[in-house]
């Protein structure tokens, strides 16, 4: 398909740069088939049902952005892709003037030396040290790896806590799942009280995630691989609750990715660890999931181009018209809006 089927304008002053607080004061679209409703995340208990199950993705992001020396010159470089213990790939700038064989310095006793160039501004670094000393380490010298478009990517303290979610607990992410980011203890309370489950996956979200997809064709698109575990007890949980006849709720494009990846044509959903490039556009048949929580996503992105997929492209471009127009908040730390499939 032509990737300028998914642009649009958004105006700068809608991208928001601080999450709402409390993070269910979060403005919320429904869209339906048939309507548009506004809302706020607190009211999502009412705008699901008794026996929905709701899955989430439990990541945790890493503090990925680090800044170091290759002899006189600065490099900048975000972690994406764990390829082992000690090894990644990485964005770097400028990766044009890195080669196998050179040394970047973050301090001057840790380190980490480039193995190979990739085509696309990436590198691969092996650190001079792996697990959890490298995770240690990313802590003390790094950055929570923000977008460019909250604070031109510049993080700070109050970040460490507002770029992870509620259900953050395994390591290895470099950006947040983030329409998990709205989701407080109390509105959680309230889901239970109504008879709404929860479920965990881990999807370690890549930074290439949420990069703008600039071939002029979708096919043309490489998408990065990313690491993902759903277990035989979430995958247990998933069918059991199809088979009463529940919904699956996608918090996020991230769980959904995973979830789709992991099903059978018949939607059965199996236990699944490994990567995953899954690619979703219109056109592709959903097997897994019901429903989708999800931010407001980068026009000409792989996710706009998947919530098209499941709700419809006319009907995304409409809600999306509607939520600029309204004063919604966009991407990361801005608002969100809870899907439903189109209809044939």
């Amino acid at each position: 398909m032509r990737v300028d089927l998914f642009d649009f304008d958004l105006p700068p002053d809608r991208i928001a740069q601080r999450p709402a607080q409390p993070r269910d004061a979060a403005r919320l679209l429904s869209v339906t088939p048939s309507a548009l409703g506004d809302h706020v995340v607190g009211d999502l208990p009412g705008l699901l049902s008794a026996g929905d199950l709701l899955v989430f993705n439990d990541t945790r992001v890493i503090p990925a952005r680090l800044i170091g020396q290759r002899g006189a010159a600065r490099v900048s470089i975000t972690l994406h892709q764990m390829l082992g213990a000690d090894t990644w790939r990485v964005f770097a700038k400028p990766a044009k003037r890195l080669h196998p064989g050179d040394r970047i310095d973050f301090t001057p006793d840790f380190s980490a030396g480039v193995i190979e160039r990739g085509p696309v501004g990436d590198v691969v670094l092996r650190f001079d040290r792996g697990g959890v000393e490298l995770i240690a380490a990313l802590h003390e010298y790094g950055a929570m790896p923000l977008p460019p478009y909250i604070r031109g990517g510049v993080a700070d303290a109050q970040d460490r806590s507002d770029y992870q979610t509620l259900f953050a607990r395994q390591e290895g992410a470099v950006a947040a799942p983030t329409a998990a980011l709205h989701f407080t203890p109390a509105l959680m309370q309230d889901l239970t009280k109504r008879g709404i489950g929860s479920a965990m996956l881990t999807l370690h979200v890549g930074a290439g995630t949420f990069l703008p997809v600039k071939t002029d064709d979708t096919d043309d698109h490489m998408m990065h691989e990313e690491i993902g575990v759903l277990s035989a007890e979430t995958a247990e949980a998933i069918n059991a609750t199809r088979r009463s006849g529940g919904r699956i709720v996608a918090v996020g494009t991230t769980s959904l990715r995973l979830l789709e990846s992991a099903a059978d044509d018949d939607g059965t959903v199996r236990p699944f660890a490994g990567a995953t490039a899954i690619f979703i556009t219109p056109g592709y048949r959903f097997k897994a999931i019901d429903r989708l929580l999800t931010n407001f996503h980068l026009p000409r992105s792989t996710l706009f181009m998947l919530v098209s997929a499941f709700a419809g492209l006319e009907r995304m471009q409409s809600a999306y018209e509607h939520a600029i127009a309204s004063g919604y908040r966009f991407y990361s730390y801005g608002d969100c809006c809870l899907l439903e499939p189109q209809i044939g």
